[in-house]
């Protein structure tokens, strides 16, 4: 193992019933003038908002509403959320939904109380925050990007087409209530493309050094073999408590830095997935799920006893007498068998990709993973964005 420091601040409160049982006691812990941002408006529709307005209102809480989080949160929007939280003079945030509500939180929690421009001194460029953010959180609707136990941020800056995470410890929120029964209204797609989101985030740490011996690598195979089992599962029974409750667990585990703890960590495609977004706003899991077999097979090579060690311990191949070479590109095509099992695309296409899209000023804009297996140029990214068409 490499050295490392651990530390997640993130208080979890999990199972069924969590929200009734926990969050009246929260309000009090935490202030009753509360901004409660949400999306589109599911959450209405599902009756979870009713649910916990009840609740805030029973603990005399003052709600500030902040909606129409978008499923990229843009800059813009973080501005509008920072506005409406001073105006009101909000003790603190709460969150309730899947990864775009929580990130957008995130940066409003720092725009809120900051007098910097928060694009420029902390998402253009890595920042040393100063201050204390507005308190957060998070009531989790959907598995997919682990947010509820980071302290990470995708935000886009649309004026710039630049699609950019951060991770800084003191925006983990300080409470993750995750009740598994609040993912079920989720359609199937989203739970689908959310589930590849937690495939994605394992096998990017994965897929890097050290490749020596370490526990990280342990979690993170069973981590994946649990992801496909339980989004095989769900698949079938979109209410089947158990694999929900391990899909919702799954995300967490994958990104509150336990695995990635000694590891290098790649995210090359996520960085590839990233300006896809900025430039077409596609699905976050449906990109990723098109590009991770192509890269795979530009890289494999690279990282030959990794994907074997990936072919035999996730995807229990057989060996017998492969090369190893063999028994990579067996582990890699079977990820790629899988994509098209759970019904998610294959192609940049089914985005809605065309031949006008402008994929050479977009793979420029990629940033290059200094932890990936190979050396990646922007001339090899536009391969294989090509190569996803």
């Amino acid at each position: 193992m490499n050295n490392f420091i651990y530390e997640n601040s993130t208080k979890v409160y999990f199972g069924k019933g969590c929200v009734k049982e926990y969050l009246s006691c929260l309000v009090e812990k935490y202030g009753k003038r509360i901004l409660l941002a949400y999306g589109g408006g599911s959450i209405k529709k599902n009756g979870i908002y009713q649910e916990v307005m009840d609740i805030l209102e029973k603990a005399g809480a003052e709600v500030a509403e902040f909606s129409g989080i978008m499923a990229n949160p843009t800059y813009q929007k973080v501005l509008e959320g920072a506005e409406l939280a001073r105006v009101h003079q909000s003790d603190w945030i709460l969150g309730i939904g899947g990864g775009s509500v929580m990130d957008c939180c995130k940066a409003v929690s720092m725009a809120a109380v900051s007098t910097k421009d928060i694009w420029e001194n902390y998402w253009e460029k890595m920042g040393i925050i100063d201050f204390e953010p507005l308190p957060l959180g998070v009531i989790v609707t959907v598995a997919g990007t682990g947010s509820e136990c980071n302290g990470g941020a995708v935000i886009t800056n649309e004026e710039r087409k630049i699609k950019t995470g951060r991770d800084y410890p003191q925006c983990n929120p300080k409470f993750a209530l995750m009740d598994p029964t609040y993912t079920y209204s989720v359609p199937v797609k989203q739970m689908v493309s959310g589930g590849f989101d937690i495939l994605s985030h394992i096998m990017e740490t994965y897929f890097s050094e050290p490749d020596t011996d370490n526990v990280s690598d342990d979690i993170s195979e069973a981590l994946m073999r649990s992801t496909i089992r339980n989004l095989r599962a769900a698949v079938q029974n979109p209410k089947d408590y158990t694999a929900r409750s391990n899909l919702l667990w799954a995300s967490t585990m994958a990104e509150n830095r336990i695995t990635k703890l000694g590891k290098k960590c790649d995210f090359e495609c996520h960085q590839m997935e990233h300006q896809l977004g900025a430039y077409t706003d596609c699905n976050h899991g449906c990109g990723l799920a098109v590009l991770h077999p192509v890269y795979y097979r530009h890289i494999y090579k690279d990282g030959l006893a990794k994907f074997v060690r990936f072919a035999e311990n996730v995807w229990e191949i057989p060996r017998g007498d492969k090369t190893d070479e063999e028994m990579a590109r067996e582990g890699v095509e079977a990820l790629a068998d899988f994509i098209r099992e759970i019904g998610l695309p294959a192609t940049l296409r089914e985005l809605g990709v065309t031949e006008h899209t402008p994929l050479k000023e977009i793979a420029d804009s990629c940033n290059l993973s200094p932890g990936s297996y190979r050396k990646m140029s922007h001339e090899e990214i536009l391969e294989i964005y090509q190569e996803c068409y």
